[in-house]
């Protein structure tokens, strides 16, 4: 397979100093690390002696087998009782994102399905992995639109209007089938003809036909895209998970403000290392979600104070005792931030490597101490791999216009310009500077003539100076654009490159969905990628279609 590795830096210097192993303090954020062969056998030790501290195996994979009953194949159940059995698992999460959002999205279950490949083969024995979808999440602005290039390759964005009614969590809000073929038949209008065009939206008709939310449409793209890989799916707004974890909710209510001060040490470390914060640590906050009934199940961030519980503004109140009966009685009122999030899923999952992407390898350095504080440990953080898919026609042009990857992440609209600028024979820039320079020369003595006369002539003369040099040039502007016109082929060539590789400025991971591929080339796309050698710290690598 032709691939390519890149160094594409985060954005995020905790990342890096991680990945790279550059800072010695941060092995004090995290522990493990997925290039030191003997934390891999360390953190299994470690997950076995802790395993009487964690939920029932046999009830967290009973509700994994309800919920991927929809979806399931032989390799999925298969999985699934490992888990039941107490096997270790490689897990990775995302919120739902229209026809699977970003191509990031797919790039993560990639690297943690080859990522539970690689780790059942250096521990010897069977690692599962697991798809942890974000449904309980309530931004629907992020979940509810995604990127695709259309047949006059421009980007196109595709929304779903959110639905009428409160602002509660994305698996909660129903999307009827009226807007589902509303969504199929705007997908159809953008993709372009091709053989595979029809078995793609059919398939996805079916998805959305079983579909009450977008993410239950996000997991039956991928059970369908990684059902034979074995992977396992859960909605973390699953109410019979929720039940499960019940008891932890309890604990991290008992806990709250033992958790909210190790949360706030875990900063100071982080800003004395000389790093910044990549979540909110806010004072008096419990770092829980209630769904709060009386406000039509809107999600709500549970705040400290005088003793009690209560919403942000301040108008509605819980006692602590009141909150415990709640997680006893109706655990699915409750939800995690993204700061109990990983204690949850430690507790659900004998977890052996978390797959995360940049931002959130920053933000988990936060947890350490909550962990500890719970006598529970952080697992080994995986970086997410990332990828570009780069299609045929485009390396071509690649080539043709002498373009790095390098070039067009970079230094595009420069190294277009300077393409442009080599094929003028004609020197026009050149040409009208000189005009333009001898106009102004010639001139200057006429202003000191002219002013010499009649002081006020001075002004009038240089008003006059620029509006001439404007039209000029004016002219030069209309002289490039007819040159460039003779071009347009190769200007539409390159600007095609960008759209492709780096659109909108961002890497193609961050933008473009999947379904441009699939309806492209089939599954082969998703082949290359699950082919590729599993890199324990990531990466980035162009893979060559």
């Amino acid at each position: 397979m032709n691939t390519e590795h890149y160094d594409l830096p985060s954005a995020q210097p905790l990342t890096e100093a991680y990945i790279h192993r550059t800072d010695a303090n941060v092995d004090l954020l995290y522990g493990y690390h997925p290039e030191r062969e003997q934390d891999w056998t360390t953190r299994l030790e470690r997950l076995e002696k802790l395993a009487g501290s964690r939920a029932n195996a046999a009830e967290v994979a009973e509700v994994l087998r309800q919920y991927n009953s929809r979806y399931t194949t032989p390799e999925v159940d298969a999985s699934i009782r490992a888990i039941a059995e107490g096997a270790p698992v490689i897990i990775g999460g995302q919120q739902a994102g229209l026809w699977s959002g970003a191509l990031l999205v797919i790039h993560k279950a990639v690297s943690i399905v080859s990522g539970a490949k690689w780790a059942s083969q250096k521990l010897g024995r069977t690692v599962v992995p697991v798809f942890w979808i974000a449904g309980e999440d309530h931004d629907w602005d992020e979940a509810n639109h995604t990127f695709l290039l259309n047949a006059e390759q421009e980007l196109r964005k595709l929304t779903l209007q959110r639905p009428e009614g409160p602002r509660t969590s994305v698996s909660r809000t129903t999307v009827d089938e009226d807007s589902w073929n509303k969504l199929l038949e705007e997908l159809e209008q953008t993709l372009p003809h091709s053989d595979f065009k029809p078995g793609l939206l059919e398939e996805l008709k079916q998805i959305t036909g079983q579909s009450r939310s977008l993410s239950d449409m996000f997991a039956g793209i991928l059970a369908f895209l990684f059902g034979k890989e074995g992977l396992v799916l859960l909605d973390a707004d699953d109410p019979k998970l929720r039940k499960v974890e019940a008891p932890m909710f309890r604990r991290m209510i008992e806990q709250n403000d033992e958790l909210e001060q190790a949360y706030k040490a875990a900063a100071e470390k982080v800003k004395s290392f000389g790093y910044q914060l990549q979540a909110d640590v806010v004072d008096g906050s419990a770092n829980l979600f209630l769904f709060n009934s009386e406000s039509g199940d809107e999600r709500t961030l549970l705040h400290k104070r005088d003793g009690q519980f209560q919403d942000r503004k301040g108008t509605a109140f819980w006692s602590k005792e009141q909150l415990l009966q709640l997680a006893e009685d109706q655990p699915s009122q409750f939800s995690n931030n993204v700061l109990t999030r990983p204690i949850m899923q430690d507790y659900l999952f004998p977890v052996l490597g978390t797959v995360l992407g940049p931002g959130e390898v920053a933000y988990w350095a936060l947890t350490g101490e909550a962990f500890r504080k719970l006598e529970m440990e952080m697992p080994i953080i995986v970086p997410r791999s990332s990828f570009t898919l780069v299609e045929g026609t485009i390396a071509k042009h690649m080539m043709k216009y002498e373009l790095s990857f390098e070039d067009v992440a970079k230094r595009f609209d420069a190294r277009k310009q300077q393409w442009l600028t080599e094929q003028d024979q004609l020197s026009i820039e050149e040409r009208f500077q000189e005009v333009k320079q001898s106009f102004i020369s010639m001139y200057g003595p006429l202003l000191e003539l002219a002013g010499s006369v009649q002081p006020g002539l001075l002004k009038l003369g240089e008003t006059n100076r620029q509006k001439i040099v404007e039209q000029i040039e004016y002219l030069e502007s209309k002289t490039k654009d007819a040159f460039n016109k003779q071009y347009d082929a190769s200007i539409r060539q390159l600007d095609r490159i960008a759209l492709s590789l780096w659109p909108s400025g961002k890497p193609q991971e961050r933008v473009i969905n999947m379904t441009g591929y699939w309806n492209r080339y089939g599954s082969v796309w998703l082949e290359k990628l699950l082919e590729l050698p599993f890199e324990p710290s990531g990466g980035h690598q162009l893979v060559y279609l």
